[in-house]
């Protein structure tokens, strides 16, 4: 028998839960309120899932704070525990949820595949990082007491989490959350929530206590979120998103002190200098700017090569651009999605404009398809001025911006100037070079001969406007660890 798309669609969204995750038990919105999802690849409705009120999302919060001392009690290899649980599951419904993220966000399914890999590696490294809690006791030098240092769970904590990278920012968040002891609610993106109830449904089958871990969909993200985070009752908020939704946020966290993680905007300079391996540069290049369609905060934004190198550049980029098969990312043979929505398409075409009005060429591409769905061809330009709006802006799309330059004191100059600092990308054969200008570029990432900054067991995160705080390695459990230090005198 033949199984049509649309059978296989409902199939695998039918597996999904669709109500709000509170105290343990699903439950619909008040009212059995809903908001569709769509399915960016046709613009069709693929189901509808909970629109949580800001009663709900009172409810989710209340419920995590009850969960909050008893959860903080338990001990860090019972916590670890969980995450191994949830991982192996996780591992197990690999297929199911690289379907539901592919449908939802658009992404070819070995994208989909190689994020859920991604986040096993956040909760299994975060897993092994809640038995390493650390604290100290010493001699006081100078009474001749005790000094104890501890740490323990911050509170519980608001995850707000975005659309392009459903899973893995998930995990990068709750996995950390758990080890460290604390509850949460969390909102995922409105474009991609399946993905996060399907990976709530892990959470819960692998034992995560009731309360734990609380699910708020919403299509009125500030509406249900800003009286929790006013609230006073979480002591902790990380969310990855937009700087200008950041900085609304921070105001908000600030009213009650709360503790913030901001994983923000980016505009990554990627410089290749005359003795850069070219084919490792171009490697890297197509690695970092056309994954998940380019919809990454680490892409490449303005891609620097230098002026003797930068015809043979484009010519081999233009060759690997030009091999995409666009298309759902369910369908076989498909390497690059669509957009996520019409707005998204309509801000990419509109930078490419820009730039080719300011003086930009066109090497390749440069207007969405004509077929249903937000589809953006790979789209190629060169010798971008420096007034151009996405000189100054994401790209967010599969827009390479290639820009000429002579010296490396000009390149480190436009590089850094920018109001963010997420990464930068550096491709050079000289040590003394490559040490130099990393240690130059105002970002919190560097990536070195290689366009992959993010790993479990690393820091991530920016600087100036590109957030507070660091995600993964050591740093991503001490966001939610508070130090206390007793003074014992004997």
């Amino acid at each position: 028998m033949t199984v049509s798309p649309t059978s296989i669609d409902e199939m695998v969204i039918s597996l999904v839960p669709k109500d709000l995750l509170i105290d343990g038990r699903w439950m619909t919105a008040d009212g059995d309120r809903t908001f569709d999802v769509i399915d960016p690849s046709t613009g069709e409705v693929l189901c509808a899932v909970a629109d949580a009120s800001p009663a709900d999302g009172r409810r989710a919060l209340e419920a995590a704070v009850a969960a909050q001392a008893t959860f903080a009690r338990t001990t860090p290899r019972s916590r670890a525990q969980l995450l191994k649980n949830a991982l192996a599951l996780l591992q197990e419904r690999t297929e199911q949820i690289a379907a539901i993220m592919s449908l939802e966000a658009g992404k070819p399914l070995a994208e989909a595949r190689a994020e859920i890999a991604s986040a096993g590696d956040f909760i299994l490294h975060f897993a092994e990082e809640a038995v390493r809690i650390e604290g100290n006791y010493q001699e006081n030098p100078v009474s001749g007491g005790r000094m104890i240092v501890t740490r323990q769970p911050i509170g519980t904590a608001i995850l707000i989490t975005p659309w392009n990278f459903p899973l893995s920012q998930a995990a990068r968040k709750l996995a950390p959350a758990i080890a460290a002891g604390c509850t949460s609610v969390v909102k995922p993106a409105k474009e991609t929530p399946l993905t996060l109830l399907a990976f709530a449904e892990v959470l819960k089958d692998a034992g995560v206590p009731d309360g734990v871990v609380n699910v708020v969909t919403t299509s009125d993200s500030n509406g249900v979120m800003e009286p929790l985070i006013r609230s006073g009752l979480a002591r902790k908020l990380s969310f990855t998103g937009s700087t200008p939704v950041g900085v609304k946020l921070l105001e908000q966290a600030a009213e009650q002190v709360l503790s913030s993680s901001m994983e923000l905007g980016g505009n990554a300079p990627f410089i290749v200098f005359e003795d850069a391996d070219l084919d490792v540069a171009i490697d890297s290049l197509i690695l970092n700017k056309m994954w998940n369609a380019g919809q990454t905060c680490t892409s490449a934004n303005r891609i620097y090569v230098h002026a003797s190198v930068i015809d043979r550049f484009q010519v081999m980029l233009t060759e690997r651009m030009s091999g995409y098969a666009q298309g759902r990312g369910v369908d076989d043979g498909v390497t690059l999605g669509p957009l996520i929505n019409a707005k998204q398409l309509a801000s990419v075409h509109a930078m490419v404009t820009d730039a080719l009005d300011a003086g930009a060429k066109l090497v390749l591409g440069g207007a969405p398809l004509d077929r249903p769905g937000f589809f953006y061809p790979p789209t190629i330009l060169r010798d971008v001025p420096a007034d151009a709006a996405l000189n100054r802006e994401e790209i967010f799309g599969p827009v390479a911006a290639l820009i000429p330059f002579e010296t490396e004191e000009d390149v480190v100059k436009r590089a850094n100037d920018t109001d963010y600092g997420l990464v930068s990308y550096i491709f050079t054969e000289d040590l003394r070079r490559a040490v130099r200008v990393s240690e130059a570029m105002d970002s919190g990432n560097v990536g070195l001969n290689r366009g992959t900054v993010a790993y479990a067991a690393a820091p991530f995160g920016g600087v100036k406007k590109s957030g507070l705080g660091r995600e993964g390695g050591k740093d991503g459990i001490e966001e939610f660890l508070e130090t206390k230090f007793i003074a014992l005198q004997l």
